[in-house]
């Protein structure tokens, strides 16, 4: 605990901590009468962290509001939760990211993950414009994308906003090479995009672990298939806040719900033998 100057507080806090948990009356008078850091510090030191508060005991502090903290996913307090797990999901799937490789708008993830295994990167974007693309085209009707081509997909975060998922499975199985890896990231427990990319692209759809794996089966062999969902209430909370990944400790990261997920992964392969 922080030290405090005020000689008061420090007397009132050692009469509570000399009464048990259970003292109600207590608990209240405290909370009128101490400075709030202090009383939170108190609560926690007589209940421990991971007792249930009882009815009105539940200290929201910053949020209890109704808008998010941040409307950016987080971007401007450092990187959006989601993303903690996305990228942690590429990192251990890097051997994966190899040969002719296309990626979803840019090619970030396939030079920081992908390195010197990477012959060819390819960007395919739905409309002109974009000056990273160098296939335009629509993943769910596969115009102008050619088949069998790829030894590595990277879609991250995309299918949510394709209404024709099983058309876009079907592309994907359709431009990998035999033996190809698609790397597949999808929400769970998430919000709406902004409004401007709603109304340009569309926001569809939002999955469970199951439903990713279900449409995937429709076309991939099941045992081609690897599928994991991460997630607790408190990064559940913390996304739809808009609080910052760094905001959040590995060890509170580390903890999955399956309850909550948060982020969802999956690697399916193509049948076949790598060229």
């Amino acid at each position: 605990m922080t030290r405090t100057t005020n000689q008061g507080s420090d007397e009132r806090a050692s009469a509570a901590l000399s009464v048990s948990a259970g003292g109600g009356l207590l608990r209240r008078t405290a909370k009128k009468v101490m400075p709030r850091p202090l009383f939170r510090w108190l609560k926690t030191r007589l209940r421990g962290p991971e007792e249930t508060p009882g009815v009105g005991e539940v200290d929201l502090g910053d949020l209890r509001r109704v808008t998010p903290i941040s409307s950016r996913w987080g971007y401007e307090r450092g990187r959006p939760v989601d993303r903690y797990y996305i990228e942690r999901f590429l990192s251990d799937r890097s051997e994966d990211i190899q040969g002719r490789v296309l990626e979803i708008a840019d090619n970030a993830y396939t030079v920081k993950y992908g390195g010197e295994r990477v012959t060819t990167s390819e960007v395919l974007h739905a409309e002109e414009g974009n000056p990273s693309a160098t296939i335009v085209g629509d993943l769910a009707a596969g115009d102008n994308i050619p088949s069998d081509a790829f030894e590595c997909i990277i879609l991250t975060q995309t299918l949510l906003l394709i209404y024709d998922v099983p058309a876009a499975i079907r592309t994907v199985h359709r431009i990998l090479k035999p033996g190809g890896v698609v790397l597949v990231t999808v929400p769970g427990v998430s919000h709406k995009i902004t409004r401007y990319d709603m109304d340009r692209w569309g926001d569809y759809w939002r999955f469970t672990s199951l439903s990713i794996r279900r449409l995937f089966e429709e076309v991939f062999p099941a045992e081609n298939l690897e599928v994991e969902a991460h997630g607790n209430v408190l990064t559940a909370a913390a996304f739809l806040y808009g609080l910052g990944a760094e905001e959040i400790t590995e060890e509170e990261f580390a903890y999955d719900d399956p309850d909550f997920e948060v982020s969802i992964a999956l690697r399916a392969v193509k049948p076949g033998r790598r060229v």
